[in-house]
């Protein structure tokens, strides 16, 4: 299986700049994902579209203000530095620009020194460890000098940053934000709760190796990224008696439905469970836990497009997509959204 297999041709304007003013008046595309059936509708209607019975997991990661910049003590200069992983003794993993400035053994220094770091060391694919040094608590000082890492397709700066969260975010830790749960607003999620919809969370700090291209030609070769992940005992139960009980699940996002598809066994269970996970899912893979899944509109030739493409197949996703470009959807993590089931 190639990766340029699941190539796709799409017009720059395309891409949303910025979110729509009502997180729930984007376009949803409904697809069948045997049949390969299309509707159009828009988002605020997602409730007419679940069962009662049914139970709807959400990401409830937070996306920390990752991207920082500072300088050598005394130099007039600015490396950016993309906070991705923590680590232990106040150290980040960070992609950082220009990379020669950031040499083990330096000192940088950020917002005047509220907050100050030294490379400790370099990885192979050359990311960088900073342990951070500050007085205070360290997410108010992100807070302060960090600015939203939005993805390297939207240009255009975001006023709102909360735009750039989900309504349902908790849990600090993600570089991206779990973009199919964008269109949520309290109000939608307390109209599926009416329905009869069951609710639960799962937490997956979302990694910048999300928008990271396949660079290999047979995807077999591609290695994926590590996330860190965490569901709940109660979370857990939930899903098991939806699935005893013939309910749908319904996955929202895909990292949502990595976590989902990492911790479910043979037997379709789960149990609580945290951990790093480094699944990747392409077709030919066989779905445990998810019956349904509400994700966005994803780059051409991304792992993600793999996944979707898993779920039902990889002619009747393409199809979807020209249809969706066709149809003047807005793409990515602005976008509109697909529901497939």
């Amino acid at each position: 299986m190639k990766t340029s297999d699941f190539y796709y041709e799409l017009p720059e304007e395309l891409i949303a700049q910025q979110p729509i003013e009502n997180r729930a008046d984007s376009k949803l595309m409904l697809l069948d994902k045997n049949t390969g059936r299309i509707e159009h509708s828009y988002f605020r209607n997602i409730v007419d579209y679940l069962n009662s019975g049914d139970t709807l997991v959400l990401n409830d990661t937070r996306v920390i203000p990752a991207r920082l910049f500072g300088s050598r003590k005394g130099k007039e200069e600015k490396i950016e530095f993309l906070l991705l992983t923590r680590k232990e003794n106040n150290q980040w993993e960070t992609l950082v620009k220009p990379g020669k400035k950031a040499k083990v053994g330096n000192i940088i220094e950020f917002g005047n020194g509220l907050l100050v770091g030294e490379i400790t060391s370099i990885g192979e694919d050359g990311t960088r460890i900073i342990k951070f040094r500050y007085d205070g608590i360290f997410e108010e000082i992100l807070d302060i000098l960090g600015e939203m890492p939005l993805p390297p397709y939207i240009k255009e700066k975001l006023e709102d940053r909360e735009r750039y969260q989900t309504v349902y975010s908790k849990n600090y830790g993600s570089a991206a934000a779990p973009t199919a749960g964008l269109h949520f607003t309290k109000e939608l999620l307390s109209d599926i709760r009416d329905k009869g919809v069951d609710i639960v969370n799962l937490t997956l700090h979302v990694g910048l190796g999300t928008f990271r291209p396949v660079k290999v030609e047979n995807i077999l070769e591609h290695h994926m990224h590590s996330e860190y992940y965490y569901l709940s005992q109660e979370s857990a139960e939930i899903i098991n008696k939806a699935k005893e009980r013939g309910g749908r699940i319904i996955s929202v996002g895909t990292t949502t439905t990595r976590t989902l598809e990492t911790i479910a066994d043979e037997n379709s269970l789960l149990k609580k469970s945290s951990g790093w996970t480094d699944i990747f899912i392409y077709p030919g893979y066989k779905y445990k836990i998810i019956d349904g899944l509400i994700t966005n509109f994803h780059l051409p030739e991304s792992t993600l497009m793999m996944l979707v493409s898993a779920f039902s197949s990889k002619d009747i996703i393409l199809n979807a997509y020209n249809v969706a470009v066709e149809e003047k959807y807005r793409f990515f993590s602005f976008g509109d959204a697909m529901f497939i089931k």
